[in-house]
């Protein structure tokens, strides 16, 4: 894939009207005044028919995995390539469609996307992958259209890059079959308004070395006794993405809400894989804050006169903007490139989608600081916006594995490889 079909073109226009009508209007509430975004974000998703293209999928899951459990034979899926080893195009199309609204939403408020990601993506992406079927048909249609918010549950406060190793929240075994749980969580993102809670603990072992403890998860759901949710973090950006703390204290689990009903359902491993996900959407993201940070440098380079001339004439300021367009081709073809990966059925490494957000991430600092810098002092003015474009990029750089992790990655994979 080298270039948007007139179809997606179409859908992206739709897209783009819809933020500039139903999202712009409320930035600034979104972003500073504590708006919740889910309604918005249901909206969103039944006005381009998402809530009934994921139920539609849902059902077809639920009704494959009960014909398994019943002994059935199943239809296998239509292959997604043709028989020259090409993907089709059909199913470039699906995939294509679900980067698109990441995209055309990043470039005004990136946080609806970091809120929605994490509640139909993560939590329902993980119940949906690693749940048992009672737990799939009790959580997953409900999470993957929005009706409930989830959140999942792994970073600490003492645990930021080294999630498993400094881990302290603990599941005890009760000795009737159900768990104790007790720990805390931080910068949980939908924390604060979550119905549904991917809880990521260790199980408590005696005789075993705590960094060697089983990891295992926990289906919870919000006024569990035990169980509090702080208020909204202020944060430097993305302030239209609810973020919080979690607080266990004594939470009773029974056996049913054990991811997967079993204690290795759902332990590193599944959320490693989740990482793959989480950071592979970046490319999307920076995408959209680029294509916005470099559309609104252009008109202000063409408008803004200085010394008699628009500051656009002056090679400082077109040596930013010639920079700007390199980033934003390299970020579209990264995004082209998962999209096959994805129409392909296949998955990014781990690796591979650190190398992406690594990328991403960088150039959408750069490109948005760069764009700030090119409209001088207005730029610091939050009416430009290109503040806000530069304080969300930051968050990239950061959540789903800070830029140092995602080197670390990348290294090791490259050292086992030489």
């Amino acid at each position: 894939m080298f270039a948007w079909t007139e179809q997606q073109l179409m859908i992206q226009g739709m897209i783009r009207d819809f933020v500039e009508k139903e999202i712009v209007p409320l930035i600034d509430d979104l972003e500073y005044n504590g708006l919740p975004p889910y309604d918005i974000l249901r909206k969103l998703l039944k006005t381009f028919g998402m809530d009934e293209l994921a139920g539609t999928r849902f059902d077809k899951q639920i009704e494959k995995e009960e014909a398994i459990a019943r002994g059935e034979e199943v239809e296998k899926p239509t292959p997604k390539t043709t028989d020259d080893g090409a993907v089709s195009a059909e199913a470039l199309d699906a995939a294509a469609m679900g980067m698109i609204p990441i995209i055309e939403i990043s470039r005004h408020c990136q946080g609806l996307i970091t809120a929605m990601g994490v509640s139909v993506g993560l939590t329902g992406g993980a119940v949906m992958s690693k749940g048992s079927l009672a737990q799939k048909k009790k959580y997953g249609r409900e999470l993957l259209t929005l009706e409930k918010v989830g959140a999942w549950a792994i970073t600490e406060p003492s645990s930021g890059s080294d999630a498993f190793g400094a881990m302290k929240s603990t599941a005890r075994r009760d000795g009737e079959g159900g768990y104790i749980l007790n720990g805390s969580k931080t910068f949980i993102t939908n924390g604060p308004f979550a119905d549904v809670i991917v809880f990521i603990c260790r199980l408590d072992e005696p005789g075993v070395e705590p960094r060697d403890r089983k990891i295992v998860s926990f289906i919870l759901d919000s006024g569990m006794q035990g169980l509090e949710q702080s208020a909204a973090f202020k944060k430097m950006g993305i302030g239209s993405s609810p973020t919080g703390e979690l607080f266990l204290s004594d939470v009773k689990a029974g056996p049913e809400r054990l991811m997967g009903e079993s204690e290795d359902g759902y332990g590193r491993s599944g959320a490693k894989s989740t990482f793959s996900l989480e950071r592979s959407g970046v490319a999307a993201m920076a995408l959209g804050l680029v294509q916005r940070s470099l559309e609104l440098s252009l008109e202000y380079a063409k408008t803004r006169v200085q010394f008699d001339q628009p500051i656009g004439n002056y090679q400082l300021i077109q040596l930013k903007l010639a920079k700007m367009e390199v980033a934003r081709l390299n970020l579209e073809n990264l995004v082209f490139r998962y999209i096959e990966t994805r129409a392909a059925d296949k998955d990014l490494t781990l690796a591979e989608a650190s190398a992406m957000k690594l990328y991403a991430a960088q150039a959408a600092m750069e490109v948005t600081t760069e764009a700030v810098q090119i409209f001088g002092g207005a730029g610091y003015m939050r009416e430009m916006r290109v503040e806000q474009l530069m304080r969300d990029a930051k968050i990239l750089q950061i959540y789903a594995g800070t830029d140092e992790m995602q080197i670390v990655a990348i290294a090791k994979d490259s050292l086992g490889r030489a």
